[in-house]
């Protein structure tokens, strides 16, 4: 069984992100290539993905149908499904983390640097777009728990 994923794991490590890109970026901004708008959007059809999965799974499990079967969701296949909304969530805590260490540097810097006023949309696009995987993720984590059982009949 796969651990619910605990908000104070995801802050540890969009802080740690946060701290080490602002590092690297603050030392090292001369050398890194532009940031294309786009450059994180990828995330959004991550994001898509697993809001859609998370509405098929919460459904099948909802109606019972579990098992199996045609039109059964596999106890194996939520069990999967939880296991990637927890990588995808650390994942996007990770994402997030490296934006926003991108963002502290570039929006000061926006005033002096026309550089930094040209990479800061791309890194607003790819926080927003880690800020949506983590919503879908922990969404899709949410959809695969378990019913609660409210009688004391076995399960069939």
């Amino acid at each position: 069984m796969v651990k619910a994923t605990r908000f104070w794991d995801l802050v540890l490590l969009g802080a740690t992100a946060l701290a080490v890109t602002w590092i690297l970026v603050r030392v090292f901004y001369g050398s890194v290539p532009p940031i294309p708008i786009f450059a994180g959007a990828s995330l959004y059809l991550v994001a898509a993905i697993e809001t859609v999965l998370a509405f098929m799974i919460r459904s099948r499990i909802k109606d019972h149908r579990i098992g199996p079967g045609p039109n059964q969701i596999h106890p194996i296949t939520a069990a999967r499904a939880a296991a990637l909304a927890k990588a995808s969530a650390l994942v996007g805590a990770a994402t997030a983390g490296v934006w926003c260490g991108f963002l502290i540097y570039l929006v000061p810097q926006q005033s002096v640097l026309d550089a930094a006023g040209a990479d800061a949309p791309g890194a607003w696009v790819g926080l927003v777009a880690a800020l949506a995987v983590i919503a879908a993720a922990l969404w899709l984590e949410h959809c695969c728990r378990t019913p609660e059982d409210t009688n004391d009949e076995p399960a069939h």
